[in-house]
């Protein structure tokens, strides 16, 4: 596909009061999109929304949780009837926890799925009508590193990662039938609130913290890979170090974790 004029386009951006999701949706705005955004957070919703007026974009919040039903076709329907359609979907809403599994509660995967996996595939599902009418449609999953290689500590979390990467490969094909491109971001560490607003916490991670990027830094370099058509991408060096290791060398990667089982 050629590259992508973003500019005057329509997107729907999940996650959107902090993060990654806020950066994206800035940058979009920047680049001439206009947006609906959604959150839990209206207050913080808000906030974002009044940012972005100097861009002179439409920027519609919808605030409401992404795993109801109700909320995902309001955040369409305003797509649908404030913007004319919709030319980008953005599923970046996410939750973690930190804890090994087996000290873990009965409902934390379950939960963890339903905002990671469930809502992210169902939202993409709801939004094809609308995205097969728009002007070089693109799905952009917001998968993470830990969907390639899962590590101690963040078991859910892994495999909620790993789901999301694993489903947009085998859907990829059947959206290029319809006219829709398919990116994943697959960050690294990025510094946002994830860890600090953790729906559980059973135990430290035993190694220190790396300082990671920014989510400015990994927004331009999503807003970068929609542009050009890319199918996924690795927005850090220490991110991408790890795929490659994990790909020729598992069994250093496996030792490594080992120690912190």
């Amino acid at each position: 596909m050629a590259r992508r004029d973003l500019k005057d386009g329509r997107a729907l951006v999940t996650g959107a009061s902090s993060g990654i999701g806020q950066a994206m949706a800035t940058e979009l705005a920047r680049g001439g999109v206009d947006l609906v955004l959604v959150a839990r957070r209206a207050d913080r919703l808000e906030q974002v929304v009044s940012q972005l007026a100097c861009y002179g974009r439409a920027v519609l919040p919808v605030v409401g949780d992404i795993t109801t039903p109700a909320v995902r076709q309001r955040a369409l329907d305003v797509a649908r009837d404030q913007l004319g359609g919709l030319d980008l979907l953005v599923n970046n809403a996410g939750i973690s926890a930190h804890g090994r599994f087996v000290d873990a509660t009965a409902d934390r995967l379950r939960q963890i799925m339903e905002v990671n996996f469930f809502a992210a595939a169902e939202l993409m599902r709801e939004a094809l009508p609308l995205l097969q009418q728009g002007r070089q449609p693109m799905v952009v999953n917001v998968g993470s590193i830990l969907g390639h290689r899962g590590l101690p500590f963040t078991t859910d979390y892994c495999a909620s990662k790993f789901a999301l990467h694993g489903f947009s490969e085998a859907v990829r094909p059947e959206l290029k039938r319809l006219g829709i491109d398919m990116l994943v971001v697959a960050p690294a560490t990025t510094r946002t609130e994830l860890n600090d607003r953790l729906i559980e916490k059973t135990d430290e991670r035993p190694w220190k913290e790396p300082r990671g990027v920014s989510a400015d830094h990994v927004a331009r370099a999503a807003v970068r890979a929609i542009r050009r058509g890319q199918r996924e991408i690795v927005p850090s060096w220490s991110g991408w170090w790890l795929v490659a290791l994990n790909r020729w060398f598992p069994s250093i990667v496996d030792r490594i974790a080992d120690r912190y089982g």
